[in-house]
């Protein structure tokens, strides 16, 4: 039997508005503990507004659903399948011959657009505002500016100079960097004095980040109102570290899911690994068929009669089951991210695991 048009999109409506709930709930919730979060950080910081607190809370909590939504969904899922289980509406659609996977079907495909909708629409809403509350945090809270930006010209450091030094601030750009020997290639480094003026730019073609120092080969020094100098080498102290470039690239979830891709490519030819910001695209093009997949892990716990009774045991046990994904999607990603599983599989194997245990469980339980 084919489902009626009329009641597909009820079962649609019934599946979104529960998610767009469940997410709404679970954002506050998470919202409220990141502000408690945020004032216990500030609390040993001076001058740090309560305004600003509050600004920084609503910035991130964008990106908060975004990374609840998965669980969300299974919520939602649960509470939508549980409830029309409850009225009996599933039991009647049975008797008039709809089978399981009929009725699911509208809800998988409503899921499965919401997250393109997200992926599409609202992740580059909330990595634009993540981004925003990154910087404030890096003002309020961390104490410091960024250090580097990377673009298709290269890369760019800025390295701020205490007091005491002739310099106040060098502006550093490479355009290419190896991690592997910690050497630059193209450098070009602009000093300037505490007024902002420039006191001197020096050319070298190759360069060694080592401790406490910059060693440049073949530089040609430039300092207004004199001739070019060129010197076999010239050595620039610096508080720079490799781990310290590595932290102030931008987060993958401060990065549009449409820029990604160029931003790989620019950080790729930079000389950096770009595997974290790979396996967070490839999860954010799987997120669809996750969101498939916890509809139907909801449906193995949600379909069953209130007369066979222990209802809420199993709606507990379906949220537990979510919490388990979840913590191995966690688990799978950080082998990826540490190189031993390939992007691809770090990426898709949540998806395919959630689908394959959500659906065989389900044919199990409906065709035996």
């Amino acid at each position: 039997m084919r489902l009626p048009l009329t009641l597909s999109l009820y079962i649609c409506r019934q599946f979104l508005s529960a998610v767009l709930y469940s997410v709404l709930a679970l954002t506050l919730v998470a919202m409220l503990i990141d502000t408690v979060e945020l004032i216990r950080r500030a609390s040993g910081k001076e001058g740090v507004p309560l305004s600003a607190i509050l600004h920084m809370a609503l910035l991130k909590s964008p990106g908060m659903a975004e990374r609840l939504l998965p669980f969300a969904v299974l919520v939602g899922s649960l509470l939508a399948l549980s409830r029309m289980t409850r009225t009996q509406e599933l039991v009647v659609a049975r008797a008039a011959g709809v089978s399981v996977w009929k009725f699911l079907l509208p809800a998988v495909v409503s899921v499965m657009l919401l997250g393109v909708v997200n992926a599409m629409v609202f992740n580059p809403m909330a990595s634009l505002m993540l981004l925003r509350f990154e910087k404030i945090e890096g003002r309020y809270l961390m104490g410091k500016p960024s250090l580097l930006a990377v673009s298709p010209s290269g890369l760019w450091l800025r390295q701020m100079e205490p007091e005491g030094h002739k310099s106040a601030e060098h502006i550093i750009h490479a355009v290419r960097m190896s991690q592997g020997d910690m050497s630059f290639s193209g450098l070009v480094v602009f000093s300037f004095d505490r007024q902002g003026h420039f006191l001197e730019r020096l050319d070298a073609e190759t360069a060694a980040l080592l401790p406490g120092r910059l060693e440049m080969t073949r530089v040609i020094r430039s300092v207004p109102g004199q001739p070019p100098q060129p010197l076999p080498r010239y050595v620039l102290p610096t508080t720079l570290k490799l781990e310290h470039i590595q932290d102030s690239f931008a987060s993958p979830e401060t990065i549009s899911f449409w820029k990604l891709p160029s931003f790989i490519e620019v950080l790729e030819n930079a000389g950096f690994s770009a595997l974290r910001h790979r396996i967070y695209w490839q999860s954010m093009l799987s997120s669809p068929f996750v969101y498939a997949g916890m509809v139907l892990i909801a449906a193995v716990f949600a379909l069953r009669l209130p007369r066979l009774g222990k209802v809420g045991m199993f709606l507990v046990a379906g949220m537990a089951a979510g919490f388990l994904l979840y913590f191995f999607t966690d688990i799978v990603h950080a082998l990826g991210m540490a190189g031993t599983l390939p992007v691809f599989l770090a990426a898709w194997t949540p998806a395919a695991i959630v689908l394959m245990l959500g659906g065989g469980t389900l044919l199990h339980l409906e065709d035996g």
